[in-house]
């Protein structure tokens, strides 16, 4: 089984730039004028416009919204340099929501990109996770 990332934006030109220059992915293939693969990661990351305020399913009674929101889902990025990485993202636009820190299995990132979706950059340091796996 593969896996596709789908991210909602309100601008899609915006989120080609922002992710072209943040991550290095390039644009692959277009869908109409609405939708955008992107390649250079481990999995395909398809950029959706979506305009603000559109309903975000047919289930629920929300609707889309691209100020920060918190979703218990998100992203990891993991890079050998995380300073490097965190200067790359915040020069693209990304916002840095709290300091770099330090743990017994690496580095850590908590960021936010300019749809206002949240995801961290990891630097493992040792063993990585396997520091803290009983």
């Amino acid at each position: 089984m593969d896996f596709l990332i789908n991210l909602d934006v309100d601008d899609l030109g915006k989120a080609e730039r922002f992710y072209t220059a943040a991550f290095g992915l390039k644009p692959a293939r277009r869908l109409g004028s609405t939708g955008l693969e992107m390649l250079g990661g481990p999995a395909p990351l398809w950029l959706l416009e979506k305009p603000a305020g559109s309903p975000a399913s047919g289930t629920m009674g929300e609707t889309r919204r691209y100020g920060r929101h918190w979703t218990p889902l998100h992203l990891d990025f993991v890079t050998p340099d995380i300073d490097a990485a965190v200067a790359l993202a915040l020069a693209a636009g990304a916002v840095l929501e709290q300091p770099v820190s330090t743990h017994a299995w690496g580095r850590l990132a908590l960021m936010a990109d300019p749809f206002g979706h949240g995801y961290c950059f990891v630097q493992f340091l040792g063993r990585g996770y396997d520091e803290i796996a009983e």
